[in-house]
Order: C-alpha cells, then sequence, then structure tokens
C-alpha cells in the first residue's frame, strides 16, 4: 500500500479528486494483481480522503484476493456495466469529482467518453508522468527481481548461440531457445524474440524468418523474458564460421561505443551524455547513419520505460535507474551488429544485469 499512499499524497497535494487507473502494469505496480483482462475493465479508483476500490470482473476476484489487496473489490459479471460499478463508488465515498487523474497514453477513447459520460463536469488530466516517475527507481526487491531475469536472458543467449549450425533457419533456433526458456519455467518473453542472420541482421526490429544459417553472416540476438513481472533485454551480435575485415571493424566499433557509454554511467551524470558518446563513436568510424535509434531505454516491469535515453534528455541518471545499453551499426547487404546491457545505477556507478560475454564469437 506504500506505492498507493504516494498517489494519495499526489492527488491531494495537487486538488485531484480521483485517480482512474486502468493500465495493468500500473494495477500491478500499485497493488500487486495482475491480470490481462483483454476488453474488460479493470480499474483502480483512488481518492484523497476516501478508501480507494478496485473494479474487476468477477472471474479475477480471488487473485485479486490472493494477491494481497485488502481494499474494497467491486465485481461484474459479463453482462453487467462496470461503469454502474464506478459511479456507485464514487457516490459510495460521497465524493464530489472536478477532475480525475488517468493514463492518457493508454486509455482508449472509448474509455474517456464513458468517464465523461458518467461525470459529465469531470476534468480528466494525464498522470502517466508522475506514475512512471514513481517506477523510474528500483527498489532492492525490484533489483533481485531484474537480475534473476537478465540471467535468464543471458541462458537464451547462450542457447542460440549453441544452436547456430549452417542450413538451420533462423525461426528454428528462435524455436529452441524459447523452449529452452519455457523448460525453465519462463512463460513469457519480453518481447517478440530476434534472431537475424546476414543482411537480415541489418533491419534493428527485423522479422525472423526461414532464411538458413550461412558461413560468414552475423548472427543477431534479440530477447527477454518476463519473470514475477519485470523485464530483461539482452542483444548480442555473433559471426559464423569467418568474419571479413569490415565486419571485424563494425563489431569491435559498436563494442567500443557500448563500454565508453557504460563507462560513463554514474549518479548525476545527464542522459543524453551516454548517447552522444556512443554516437561520437560511431560516426568518428564513419558508421553515424548507420545507428539510427537511441541508445537505450528504460526497463522494469515493461521492457520499455522511463527514462529514454536518447541524444537530447537532459534529466540526470539517479541511483536505482534500470536501463539499457544497445549501440548499433546496420549495414545493408552486409548486416548489423548491435550489443545490448542491462544497466542499473549505483552510489558511485553502474552494474550490468546482463553478463553474456561481448567478445567477438567466432562460431564454427
Amino acid at each position: 500500500m506504500e506505492r498507493i499512499k504516494r498517489v494519495i499524497e499526489w492527488l491531494k497535494d495537487n486538488d485531484h479528486s480521483m485517480a482512474f487507473i486502468q493500465d495493468k502494469t500500473s494495477i500491478f505496480y500499485l497493488t500487486g494483481f495482475y491480470c490481462d483482462p483483454h476488453e474488460r475493465l479493470v480499474s483502480l479508483l483512488l481518492f484523497p480522503e476516501a478508501e480507494p476500490c478496485l473494479i474487476c470482473p468477477n472471474m479475477e476476484t480471488s487473485l485479486v484476493k490472493e494477491a494481497g489487496w485488502t481494499g474494497e473489490i467491486l465485481g461484474y459479471s459479463d453482462i453487467e456495466d462496470p461503469w454502474l460499478l464506478v459511479r456507485q463508488a464514487v457516490e459510495k465515498r460521497n465524493a464530489v469529482l472536478t477532475s480525475c487523474i488517468v493514463e492518457a497514453p493508454r486509455l482508449t477513447y472509448a474509455r474517456v467518453q464513458a468517464l465523461q459520460d458518467a461525470f459529465p463536469a469531470i476534468k480528466l488530466i494525464d498522470g502517466e508522468p508522475f506514475l512512471m516517475e514513481l517506477r523510474k527507481q528500483k527498489s532492492a526487491k525490484e533489483l533481485t527481481t531484474l537480475k534473476e531475469a537478465a540471467a535468464l536472458a543471458d541462458y537464451g543467449v547462450e542457447v542460440g548461440v549453441q544452436a547456430i549450425q549452417e542450413g538451420r533457419s533462423e525461426i528454428e533456433i528462435l524455436a529452441l531457445i524459447e523452449y529452452e526458456l519455457k523448460r525453465k519455467g519462463v512463460r513469457d518473453m519480453s518481447f517478440g524474440t530476434l534472431v537475424l542472420s546476414g543482411d537480415q541482421s541489418a533491419n534493428p526490429h527485423g522479422n525472423p524468418g526461414q532464411r538458413t544459417i550461412k558461413k560468414g553472416d552475423f548472427v543477431l540476438f534479440d530477447l527477454g523474458v518476463v519473470l514475477d513481472g519485470y523485464c530483461s533485454d539482452i542483444t548480442r551480435t555473433v559471426a559464423f564460421h569467418h568474419v571479413t575485415d569490415q565486419q571485424q571493424d563494425i563489431y569491435e566499433t559498436v563494442r567500443k561505443a557500448q563500454q565508453a557509454a557504460l563507462d560513463a554511467c554514474r549518479p548525476g551524470v545527464e542522459i543524453r551524455t551516454l548517447d552522444q558518446i556512443a554516437r561520437t563513436i560511431i560516426t568518428e568510424a564513419g558508421y553515424g547513419d548507420y545507428f539510427p535509434h537511441r541508445i537505450g531505454h528504460g526497463l522494469g516491469m515493461e521492457v520499455h520505460e522511463l527514462p529514454s535515453l536518447n541524444e537530447t534528455n537532459t534529466d540526470r541518471l539517479q541511483k536505482g535507474m534500470v536501463f539499457t545499453i544497445e549501440p548499433g551499426i546496420y549495414l545493408p547487404s552486409i548486416g548489423g551488429v548491435r550489443i545490448e546491457d542491462d544497466v542499473v545505477i549505483t552510489e558511485d556507478g553502474y552494474q550490468t544485469l546482463t553478463n553474456y560475454p561481448k567478445n567477438l564469437q567466432i562460431i564454427t
């Protein structure tokens, strides 16, 4: 309930009447209850001067209790209107609604209309920045889970590298990775696993397919797992059988850029500095036009969250922040290299959570 208390204090400090939280990740962060409700409404209602309540389908009420929620639960069946329960909860608390906090980027237009129909005089205010700010610095418990998730990502890359064979397809290797992770107890991946080879590795977010591994290919792995609600995200690139001088130069440039960005990670450093350091190294090596994305992104309950590690972000690193550092170079017809680690800011520096080796491996 400590996280909920912080939101309620924020409501009080800013004279907001209610918070309408309906994103599944936000609800999990605040209550410990996670489900994917599909089109059904699951909502946490928070008030500055009244008890909170959670609205969910009847089929989820037992799981809400198992998660440790001790507040009011309002359940509904598939033939009932959950918005009636929202109105009833407000009326029961004699709340006078003038403003309501919502998660604007995650709220559908249909739900905006439903809220405005239920409370015509209400003003909707985006509370997403505040909620995301709460999640930026991880607790010791969160860091333990993130480290375990990162170790599983390391294992996934290990399985993928060991599965490389001439004539074996990207999708076959991908299936082997996910099969072995399932055997470790992983239920969900953080995102669609990438195994990209040859010229396909030059597409940062390409689609694994039936292309088979050939001698001289780069093979790029990008994967992560979800463990107890927290994500990991790792990228490693290896070569099969042999590399050209240009391929080796590309790889070493990315490795050097990543290490330089990592070396700058410590509390108080402007976030844009990390991107600028890596981008300068890649640009001076002649590959600046082939590094098309930011240096990294925040990591936690979602695989992409705050902070955004781009070259214009002037926010400063803080102890407990977790994010990725992932420079890349992608040359059409030749292939791409990306090296990505999960990183936590410590008292006076950083620690990488992912630890699979980063020296250029040539698989034979």
